[in-house]
């Protein structure tokens, strides 16, 4: 669906950015490919590796709408990364949080329907289902701005949907990386918040692949969850220091000991696919059901009134062997 197309990338120089790029480029042949940032330094880092004719590189940042509405100009699709991320930061700085998750989601939200991009699909968190820390309150408050944005574009062609997952294994910030340096320097013991935190846990292949069949299935207001494990902080730990000792360090300012993906409360509007989750809208926007069909043919089905898709009561957790043969895959 990406030949031919143009595709723009906010937070395009992240993990995520970066592993998209990769991905699109390898599969299709788009007509533009344009990473979106404010970081000058990391954009002349990804010229030397993605260099590419269709390659394009655009400063800005998502809190300037006016800078995003030059830079949607002819865009096609928009996958919206840009974000801060890390929890206790986003507790110390709250105003620079909400500067950038929730008013920048609305300036997407802006230059998207102004330039008539076809569709947006926008990053989210497991944070931000039942949030308790700001991080996941700032995306749960994009979350809604992009579900709802699909009634402001009116008559426009412009669709909006969400794809939320769980933690990225070793992207930059993620507790895979951080124990890897932990141990490099000679660390004797590993540091855990808490014996009893679960995750669930995902590749950046893996990640960037639902994203892109998301905008293949897509209608319009769809939250998209994918069904992937669940972790155990002391099995992945234990995969990487085999017999190590852990030291309990308490858990951080805003951080919670498991993670929710499909809440209790939103049970109702659940439909449950072969490989994936959707949260219908709460908001009407047509009289016809469009979601229980996908755009692809796949057809889904209600979850029942208990259902909430936890990372700690996941039917697929991954083994201590398995986990460290996928950090061995992991750079």
């Amino acid at each position: 669906m990406f030949n031919n197309q143009v595709i723009l990338i906010t937070g395009g120089t992240g993990s995520f950015g970066k592993q998209a790029i990769r991905t699109i480029l390898s599969q299709y042949k788009p007509k533009k490919l344009i990473v979106f940032s404010r970081d000058e330094l990391k954009q002349f880092e990804m010229q030397q590796q993605f260099n590419e004719p269709c390659m394009r590189y655009f400063l800005g940042d998502v809190r300037d709408q006016d800078r995003l509405k030059q830079a949607f100009y002819g865009v096609d699709y928009v996958i919206h990364a840009a974000a801060l991320k890390q929890v206790p930061a986003a507790e110390y700085n709250p105003t620079e949080c909400i500067k950038t998750n929730i008013d920048g989601a609305e300036n997407v939200i802006a230059a998207a329907i102004q330039a008539e991009v076809k569709k947006v699909i926008a990053l989210s968190t497991d944070k931000a289902a039942n949030p308790i820390n700001l991080y996941g309150a700032t995306k749960l408050v994009s979350d809604k701005l992009f579900v709802a944005a699909n009634s402001l574009a009116g008559g426009r062609t412009t669709k909006f949907s969400v794809v939320r997952y769980g933690n990225v294994v070793g992207s930059r910030g993620s507790v895979l990386p951080f124990f890897r340096k932990l141990l490099a320097d000679g660390a004797k013991e590993l540091p855990i918040t808490d014996t009893r935190m679960t995750r669930f846990w995902i590749t950046l292949p893996e990640g960037v692949e639902f994203v892109i069949k998301s905008f293949e299935r897509m209608r319009g207001g769809e939250l998209f969850v994918p069904k992937i494990p669940s972790i155990r902080i002391t099995d992945l730990a234990e995969s990487l220091a085999p017999g190590m000792p852990h030291k309990l360090v308490g858990i951080r300012p805003g951080e919670k000991v498991h993670e929710i993906m499909c809440p209790l409360d939103d049970a109702h509007q659940t439909l449950e696919f072969s490989q994936h989750f959707v949260i219908k809208p709460t908001i009407q926007f047509s009289d016809d059901d469009l979601y229980t069909v996908n755009v692809l043919g796949e057809k889904g089905t209600p979850v029942p009134e208990d259902f909430e898709y936890h990372s700690a009561t996941n039917t697929h957790f991954l083994t201590v062997e398995e986990l460290k043969k996928l950090n061995a895959q992991i750079h």
